[in-house]
């Protein structure tokens, strides 16, 4: 969460409150039970366990067989839930990005001040990544394994997200809050932080995942704005 921590005399109120952040623990058991129109919750369970097998083991290197017995069902009986392994993958892309639009996107849209909407979407995309299983995230980044027309959908999505970062920035920019650097290369160099998160962080050790989103963010935000207005708390 990201609140002042005080308040100058006489400023104005804020326009409108920005949502409480969700736990660790709130995010996980929704991601668990939650049930996308395309995948009911067992297609949810299978797309986390492949994704697993296919990080672990290499997508092209992985048969159905060995997802089915990570699974724990038969080869016949996972083709219930799937047409094929490229079909899978393309369900996990799509579960990983649906879970960004449902944690971050739409729950930041409303935030009608721009520094407040930027602050919160990055904060909440490092929360949903360190709190989140790792699995599915690795995998956005090798859309080699997924047929033209798909990876052209999830391009596409990933296109749309990147631009919404970007513009913020853009727009921050403009009112003098973010430093006069390449809109590009921040939107890049902050949304690769956020991303190499699952490539080194190990939950139940030292640090929580709340601790390492909030690490993370706190340097994405701190090195991109110029003199704060207030000073800020990341929670």
């Amino acid at each position: 969460v990201l609140r002042p921590a005080s308040s100058r005399r006489g400023a104005a109120p804020a326009r409108r409150k920005a949502p409480a952040a969700a736990s660790v623990r709130d995010v996980s058991r929704r991601l668990d039970r939650r049930a996308f129109p395309r995948l009911n919750p067992r297609r949810v369970q299978i797309c986390m366990t492949a994704a697993r097998t296919f990080v672990e083991r290499g997508y092209e290197a992985t048969s159905v067989n060995e997802v089915a017995a990570a699974v724990g069902v038969t080869k016949a009986g996972l083709y219930h839930y799937i047409s094929s392994k490229d079909a899978l993958l393309f369900d996990i892309m799509t579960l990983g990005m649906d879970w960004l639009d449902e944690d971050v996107v739409k729950v930041v849209a409303e935030i009608a001040d721009t520094e407040t909407r930027f602050r919160e979407t990055i904060s909440r995309h490092a929360l949903l990544t360190a709190g989140n299983e790792p699995w599915i995230t690795a995998l956005l980044d090798e859309m080699h394994g997924l047929p033209p027309a798909d990876r052209r959908k999830i391009e596409e999505r990933k296109r749309i997200y990147f631009d919404r970062v970007r513009g913020m920035i853009r727009a921050l920019q403009a009112k003098g809050r973010v430093r006069p650097i390449d809109a590009t290369v921040a939107t890049y160099v902050i949304l690769g932080m956020i991303i190499w998160i699952p490539r080194w962080f190990r939950p139940r050790r030292r640090l929580r995942a709340d601790e390492v989103a909030s690490g993370v963010a706190a340097i994405a935000l701190n090195g991109l704005f110029v003199t704060r207005k207030k000073n800020w708390v990341i929670e």
